[in-house]
């Protein structure tokens, strides 16, 4: 026997029916099993408020995390793949394309300054490489005054890595 899942909307037509004593004890029911639950609530209680320092925070435990990758090409893109699992899980907290997109271009300067340039191991380069597609797609996506703007921060990194990478092609890859 399986338990009957439900869609969005008929959950949330139920959770306004119910009253805050018992949805307040669903909420920590649900926190109870599930780390990243916890963490999406404990983002929203008390850190959802103050968007700008709560990415600032991010950007510096990424920084922290570039800063200790090894040597070795392979675990190093071990390492790159588990900063890139934390950016996007709170990429998903936060919720919107802004914040998404500084956060890779955060991501890509930072692969600029710590990782091997002339490395030939294919994983790393990918890496870099999909984020670029990645922040490319999104600014598409934003509206025409911000994407002007992101447009010129990621043309400008575009720049600076086709002066320092010698296997990235800057034309494949411009806005």
């Amino acid at each position: 026997m399986s338990i009957t899942t439900y869609g969005l909307q008929q959950i949330k037509k139920e959770l306004q029916h119910l009253p805050q004593e018992q949805l307040a004890e669903l909420c920590l029911r649900l926190v109870r099993y599930k780390k990243e639950n916890k963490e999406l609530l404990a983002y929203l209680l008390f850190e959802s408020h103050n968007e700008q320092d709560f990415m600032e925070s991010i950007k510096a435990e990424a920084g922290f995390m570039f800063s200790q990758l090894p040597a070795q090409s392979y675990f190093t893109a071990k390492g790159l793949r588990k900063i890139l699992k934390m950016l996007t899980k709170y990429t998903k907290f936060i919720g919107t394309k802004p914040a998404e997109i500084e956060l890779l271009l955060n991501f890509c300067q930072n692969y600029l300054q710590y990782v091997v340039r002339q490395t030939s191991y294919k994983p790393i380069r990918l890496i870099l490489t999909r984020q670029l597609d990645k922040i490319k797609t999104s600014i598409g996506k934003l509206h025409e005054d911000l994407q002007f703007d992101y447009s010129q921060e990621y043309n400008k990194f575009l720049d600076d890595a086709d002066s320092k990478l010698p296997w990235i092609n800057k034309k494949s890859y411009l806005l």
